[in-house]
Parts: structure tokens; C-alpha cells; sequence
């Protein structure tokens, strides 16, 4: 079992940055692919972004791309997720999920029903 826990969320103005992080711990998933996702009140969670297996590929929503970027301390088994330029419609509840299964170590998992361990969420909040 792994145990996600998210942190990092808060209050930003607009065009501010945040790094969330999130934590694993109960087994080390340096080998894992891990997503960011978000969900705004009233609005189904959505995909942010990903990183693969090994590291070497990463993906992103259209919405995020060129603004969050993902990365991973494995010697921390932590994942981070950078956001700079952000926006209003950037508010949301932030969650990371893990991916253990899978045989390709370049695949970036996009949906929801391929990750099998979520975090509770950080709640982020970028005010206009």
C-alpha cells in the first residue's frame, strides 16, 4: 500500500506561483507513474498533468501546458507540482495519484481509472 498525502495549496494572486508537493510513504514509488489532478466545485476532476514511469515523459492539459511543470525527488519520494503564471480558473482541489502497475516505463497515464492510489487533496486558491 502507499499513502499519498498532498500539501502546498493556499491563497495566490493571479500570475503568483505554488509548488505542491506530495508525499508517498508505506512503499517507495520511484517506479510509479504519477498524475496531478484537480477539481473545482461543481466540475467533474479533471487531468492536470503526468509524469511516466522512468521520469522521461510527462504530459499535460492543454489549460496548464507551458505554465506547470512536474518533478520527482526519489531519494524524498516526493512528486512536485509547479504552477507559475496562475490563473482564477486554476481554483481547485489538487490531488497526485499513483500509478504501480503498467509495463511501459514511457507511458503517461491521462485518466483517472488508471491511477490506483490518490492523495486527499490541497485546495488552491488564485484570487483575480
Amino acid at each position: 500500500q502507499v499513502q499519498l498525502v498532498e500539501s502546498g495549496g493556499g491563497l495566490v494572486q493571479a500570475g503568483g506561483s505554488l509548488r505542491l508537493s506530495c508525499a508517498a510513504s508505506g512503499r517507495t514509488f520511484s517506479s510509479y507513474a504519477v498524475g496531478w489532478f484537480r477539481q473545482a466545485p461543481g466540475k467533474e476532476r479533471e487531468f492536470v498533468g503526468a509524469m511516466s514511469r522512468s521520469g522521461d515523459s510527462t504530459y499535460f492539459a492543454d489549460s496548464v501546458k507551458g505554465r506547470f511543470t512536474i518533478s520527482r525527488d526519489n531519494a524524498k519520494n516526493t512528486v512536485y507540482l509547479q504552477m507559475n503564471s496562475l490563473k482564477p480558473e486554476d481554483t481547485a482541489v489538487y490531488f497526485c495519484a499513483a500509478r504501480s502497475y503498467g509495463s511501459s516505463w514511457l507511458y503517461v497515464p491521462r485518466r483517472h481509472n488508471e491511477y490506483d492510489y490518490w492523495g486527499q487533496g490541497t485546495q488552491v486558491i488564485v484570487s483575480s
